[in-house]
């Protein structure tokens, strides 16, 4: 009876509402439908239809009374309630904002926004009711459904971007807001799991399996529900990020809920989203935030910036790219579609960061960044190379568009626009995807992030390590380019190392981090299909012609050596002898720069990093038995290249010993004039041997006696006697080699004959006829250490010493030579000298006109006062340890880098040139016949050699006497060289030499 009572008043209750025309007295009789029991359907579905004529408290009261209850029959109806409500709500925020700022009214006001609040939580208890009832089929009910959902989120969006105006509610409608969100995001979950497994995505769009119309249909519902939330949520997501941190749990809800929705519909229904705008949303959101933050911190560059202060700029960008790599590793194809997008931001934060780390006030936001975003933005790329949805080809296709090898273009035909440099921090936001890969702004990011591929290399799959490995061809190719490698040389950079759960950051070198990396790739790789391929770039470079990418190959070769199965070091060992074989020539013996002397160079510095059985092995092949050329030509190019003579076993180590000795003595003691006329420098070898060995082998007195002396007199005697410049080119060399052997062997400073020799140096350098000649300038690094070692003997101070005389006055000569690399010989021998000495005289050794003594402005002003300045703070840098700074010395590096890499051009070219020519002459079938050149030539040729002999005796004769002179003479012998070698070339190819 009283549910009939009930149907009853709610008729005339409804009768009453609809004729109503006062809006109180109709807001009354809907009071009075809250207070009847209503548990018929019909019932309730007639009251929520009366509902519709207006909004307010009560009625929203009166609707949700009904929310818990069963509504399975009108459920359409509640929601054409809440569409219509949030519509009305979305018109009238906008304008009592926009009245607000007019005229504010303060009652209206809060009255709408109390109803606003209280709409927003009906909103979101009725998207949570419907998650009890089964999914709608019919059109009508579905279309009913998705206009709800996409009006409550609507609406959602709409106060929140609202959300500092109407301040006095915001957080309760930023709860309210989040509350709907969730719902929606629980509904779609709830529908989601709905779907039948075997009815995936691509059956529904082609209607396989025989799927019919209602699944079909409900199939479409969900899509369409799931579609409206993901593009709902991407606009609230963006809105938040917008807003400027205000909006955090905003933010968290609604991208962690896009994420969560992509997710549960992969494999399942078709996205009707474009995931690549989602992604580029988010790279876009990285990408301001970054950009922000260097405008906010460049204009204030006397601040530094502390770690709060970053961490509030980072932490909100690490989670948008936490989202992208989810998203990037559910839909790796879709995402592909904008790599180039992913790189340049990647890219960008790379190159900021690097550069964060030169600037002092900015050392925390390079540690933030490398502690949050380093291995996050790794992560992203990493998520498309190591999707096996993706095609080997496009995995290609990025790195190569990442690490875009054009170094070796021609400089000078190479458009402007892809030589700019970075000049301020600005300039990482003005590259474009389409100019990042010849861009030079980003190279310096582009080496940092090389080097992360290397160090994070253990999270790529095998086919992307196998890229990597191909890729190093294209590291050691930027490293040569200037700017890079004056970083590498003073950038001091944070490093994230990570061990199990403990994570510590340290600040190293950038030189130390690069191999670091590179090690650690090495041992990453070594066991997969890419060691092949790492170690035929390490042998192609092994004789790489710049130094700094020799240092890195050297570095991986003695690691390898040091960690490898001594098999696997043996096998290493006999390849790089057999290639050091097909380099050996005689000529190549005494030239430094020798691919010969490169190769045993290198191989030198890996025996000394091997097992004793292993040097023996290699002193065994290169001299046993065999007394061929070759053999006497590789055992030179090693011992002058520091074979580790003490890394021998013991036995092997007394008959090297003995050799080398016996092979000094030996040519010592038959040494005249005419080992002068020797025309190969094979000859004099003993001497060097010795000199190259002194530093493995103890020699005491008993090996090398008083005999010495008299052959350094002798060289001596034989330069000074001699008019043959080839004579004294000779003599020059066996004196600085001699000299070295005297200043290794500390106990002979102390013998009577020390006098005699010290007579004799000064006689030939500083008091005879002779101490002007250019070719004593050979002689002078010998010189100085043999000088250095005078402090192990003692001297008279008073002036009426021959022997102290001379000693002085040989320091005078050396100190006064104004070539930098004399200075610095000089000044290192000086400083070793005056630390040990026992003389309290110092000045004595140091001339009045020192190198160091004048000013670098004029150079003719000299004080003593100034050289004792410089000479202090050599030996404090000396002493100092070695602290890597950016700063001024950057341009000097900058200016070094540019010339080693044309050197490396240049090189390059010839050898391209060399296999061009080798080919055409293949190709043609020719002899190794000199082609027969116009008579003429040869003549001139002949007539530039007269006239270079002349030039040469006269500048032995010119001796300066002042400043002014001194450099002019310098300046001749300089230019006086270089003619050398070009008439010296000239006379090779006219077939004289």
């Amino acid at each position: 009876m009283e549910s009939s009572s009930s149907s009853i008043e709610l008729q005339k209750l409804v009768e009453a509402i609809k004729v109503s025309e006062v809006v109180e007295g109709r807001a009354e009789l809907i009071a009075k439908l809250a207070d009847l029991h209503l548990s018929e359907q019909s019932d309730v579905k007639s009251l929520v239809e009366s509902l519709n004529c207006l909004l307010n408290k009560t009625v929203l009261l009166v609707a949700a009374k009904y929310l818990d209850s069963d509504i399975s029959g009108c459920l359409s109806e509640f929601l054409s309630l809440g569409t219509k409500a949030s519509i009305w709500c979305g018109k009238h925020l906008k304008m009592t904002v926009m009245s607000t700022e007019d005229s504010p009214e303060e009652e209206h006001c809060g009255l709408f926004y109390q109803l606003l609040l209280d709409f927003l939580s009906f909103s979101a208890s009725s998207v949570s009711s419907m998650t009890r009832y089964s999914i709608m089929t019919d059109k009508a009910s579905t279309e009913v459904v998705e206009k709800f959902i996409l009006e409550q989120l609507n609406l959602t969006k709409d106060a929140i971007s609202e959300i500092k105006n109407i301040d006095s509610i915001g957080r309760e409608v930023l709860k309210a807001a989040q509350a709907i969100i969730d719902a929606v995001i629980r509904l779609c979950k709830e529908y989601i799991e709905v779907v039948n497994p075997e009815f995936s995505a691509a059956k529904l769009e082609n209607n396989e399996n025989g799927m019919d119309c209602e699944q079909a249909c409900v199939m479409n519902h969900i899509t369409n529900i799931t579609t409206v939330a993901v593009e709902k949520l991407l606009e609230l997501g963006i809105l938040a990020a917008n807003d400027g941190g205000s909006l955090v749990a905003i933010l968290n809800v609604s991208w962690k809920g896009l994420v969560t929705l992509l997710q549960l519909v992969k494999g399942k229904l078709p996205v009707k989203v474009k995931v690549a705008d989602i992604i580029v949303t988010l790279v876009s959101l990285v990408n301001s935030s970054l950009k922000w933050a260097a405008e906010a911190w460049s204009s204030s560059p006397k601040d530094t910036v502390s770690v709060t202060e970053a961490r509030r700029i980072f932490v909100p960008m690490k989670f948008y790219l936490i989202n992208a790599v989810k998203i990037s590793s559910l839909y790796p194809c879709q995402v592909y579609m904008v790599y180039r997008d992913l790189t340049l931001c990647v890219l960008m934060i790379s190159t900021f960061k690097l550069l964060m780390s030169h600037e002092k006030l900015m050392k925390n936001v390079s540690e933030v960044m490398t502690e949050l975003l380093e291995k996050t933005s790794m992560d992203l790329l990493s998520s498309l190379l190591n999707s096996t949805d993706l095609k080997q080809e496009f995995k290609y296709e990025l790195l190569d568009w990442l690490f875009f090898d054009d170094c070796g273009s021609d400089s000078v035909n190479e458009n402007p626009v892809s030589r700019w440099r970075i000049t301020s921090i600005h300039d990482i936001f003005s590259v474009s995807c389409e100019a990042m890969p010849r861009s030079r702004v980003l190279l310096l990011g582009q080496a940092a992030l090389f080097s992360s591929f290397l160090r994070y290399s253990f999270d790529l799959e095998e086919d992307v390590k196998l890229l990597i490995a191909g890729k190093l061809g294209w590291f050691m190719n930027i490293i040569i380019d200037e700017e890079v490698y004056s970083s590498i040389l003073v950038s001091q950079i944070p490093v994230l190392y990570v061990s199990g759960k403990t994570v510590e950051l340290t600040w190293e070198s950038m030189f130390s981090a690069l191999l670091h990396a590179l090690k650690t790739f090495m041992i990453v790789v070594s066991s997969t299909l890419a060691w092949d391929e790492l170690v035929s770039f390490l042998v192609k470079n092994f004789l790489h012609p710049h130094f700094l990418c020799s240092e890195f190959i050297m570095e991986l070769w003695c690691f390898l050596v040091r960690h490898a199965e001594l098999e696997l070091v043996n096998g290493i060992i006999v390849e790089l002898c057999a290639l050091m074989k097909l380099v050996a020539s005689q000529e190549s013996v005494f030239v430094p720069d020798s691919n010969l002397r490169k190769m045993a160079r290198s191989v030198c510095m890996l025996l000394s990093f091997s097992t004793t059985s292993v040097v023996d092995c290699v002193y065994s092949s290169v001299v046993g038995d065999d007394r061929s050329q070759l053999s006497s030509v590789l055992y030179a190019a090693l011992l002058l290249e520091g074979f580790p003579l003490n890394l021998l076993s013991q036995n092997m180590r007394s008959i090297a010993k003995e050799k080398i000795i016996s092979d000094y003595f030996g040519f010592i003691d038959t040494f005249d004039d005419k080992s002068l006329t020797v025309s190969s420098s094979e000859h004099w070898f003993p001497v060097f041997a010795l000199f190259a060995s002194l530093q493995s082998l103890q020699v005491t007195i008993s090996d090398i006696d008083m005999k010495t002396f008299k052959f350094l007199v002798a060289i001596v005697c034989g330069y000074r006697n001699s008019v043959d410049k080839l004579k004294k080119e000779a003599c020059c060399k066996l004196l600085n080699q001699t000299l070295g052997i005297i200043s290794n062997l500390s106990h002979l400073y102390a013998s009577e004959e020390m006098e005699e020799v010290i007579l004799e140096l000064h006689n030939l350098f500083v008091s005879g006829p002779v101490a002007s000649d250019t070719l004593l300038y050979q002689c002078k690094p010998g010189l100085a250490v043999f000088l250095a070692g005078l402090s192990n003997m003692g001297m008279s101070e008073t002036d009426n010493s021959a022997k102290s005389s001379a000693v002085w006055e040989l320091y005078h000569m050396l100190l006064r030579e104004r070539h930098w690399a004399f200075v610095h010989l000089s000044i290192s021998a000086f400083g070793y000298f005056a630390a040990r000495t026992n003389c309290n005289q110092l000045w004595r050794f140091v001339p009045q006109d020192a190198a160091l003594s004048y000013d670098l402005v004029s150079g003719n002003d000299a004080s003593e006062e100034r050289f004792m300045s410089e000479f202090k703070a050599f030996l404090e840098k000396e002493m100092a340890l070695p602290v890597i700074a950016a700063g001024s010395e950057n341009r000097g590096l900058l200016n070094e880098g540019l010339v080693l890499k044309e050197k490396v051009q240049k090189v390059t070219n010839n050898i391209d040139a060399a296999r061009c020519d080798s080919m055409e002459i293949g190709d043609e079938n020719q002899s190794n016949k000199r082609r027969k050149l116009p008579e003429g030539i040869n003549k001139g040729v002949e007539l530039l050699q007269d006239g270079l002999k002349v030039i040469s005796d006269s500048l032995t004769q010119w001796q300066p006497n002042h400043i002014e002179s001194a450099e002019l003479h310098e300046k001749f012998l300089t230019y006086f060289s270089s003619l050398e070698n070009v008439i010296s070339h000239l006379l090779v190819l006219s077939g004289g030499g």
